[in-house]
């Protein structure tokens, strides 16, 4: 079995903070991280490997310092790991990014293709269905439980107030959820030879089979007009009196507002 995972390297949103004039995000100081929806995929692909000798590749998208997260996959149990990176690519929305995506997915040999559900950076969960789509493979969003019966993949999906148990014949791409396991860490050896021993392996624009309609930018039919800091709310009242004071303060107060 072949599987492939698709990491994104992305800013440590406790950390973030937003320009007040631009608008934007301030990156300088700021660590970036394995998205952890894209962790808890890794892990489930690892664990495959471990159950049934799964050979698993990591896969992202993103700039040369995103190798940062590709050699922390190798130090976690990946067997190889790809960076698609070339500024042809740069400014791509999640039509372009899962383009680009399926494209080089497209060279590899897969059984099982896994993401997280969304990035903490953009929050969309739209990259890993589109990559099926454009694969044209089933796909199964929100896993919180993943199994393998023959050549079908058992998934446990979760919803705000119940699941469902769903299935697929492979090739299937998996959404993951955080909730789905608890990543590893990298051991001592795995580190060693993520750095000193194996490869990234660098893809650019020549090596992606896509029409540049589809990438960057310019192949991005969105755009993001402004960004807005979360507005703080002003603190509340605490009361501390009877039941009957403070519900007729809860009424005084309903009425200053016009709610009553």
């Amino acid at each position: 079995m072949n599987i492939v995972v698709c990491i994104k390297q992305v800013p440590d949103t406790k950390e973030v903070r937003i320009d007040p004039v631009k608008g934007t995000l301030i990156r300088q100081g700021v660590p970036s991280i394995m998205n952890p929806d894209d962790k808890s995929a890794l892990e489930a692909a690892l664990r495959l490997k471990d159950q049934k000798g799964a050979r698993v590749i990591a896969l992202s998208m993103g700039p040369l310092q995103a190798d940062t997260v590709l050699r922390e996959a190798l130090a976690m149990g990946v067997d190889e790991a790809y960076l698609i990176s070339d500024g042809a690519f740069g400014g791509a929305d999640t039509w372009a990014t899962s383009s680009t995506l399926a494209a080089a997915i497209s060279k590899l040999d897969y059984d099982l293709v896994l993401t997280g559900r969304q990035a903490i950076d953009g929050d969309t969960a739209q990259v890993g269905p589109e990559i099926a789509e454009h694969l044209g493979i089933p796909h199964i969003s929100y896993a919180e439980e993943i199994r393998i019966e023959g050549d079908t993949v058992v998934v446990k999906r979760q919803f705000e107030d119940r699941y469902q148990i769903l299935s697929a014949k492979m090739p299937v791409l998996i959404t993951a959820l955080s909730e789905l396991n608890q990543p590893r860490y990298m051991t001592p050896g795995g580190i060693f030879s993520a750095f000193r021993e194996k490869e990234v392996a660098r893809w650019t624009r020549a090596d992606i089979p896509i029409d540049d309609a589809n990438i960057g930018l310019k192949g991005s039919p969105t755009r993001v007009i402004a960004t807005y800091p979360k507005q703080m709310k002003e603190p509340g009242t605490k009361i501390e009196t009877g039941v009957d004071e403070s519900v007729q303060y809860l009424l005084e107060k309903l009425k200053e507002k016009y709610i009553l």
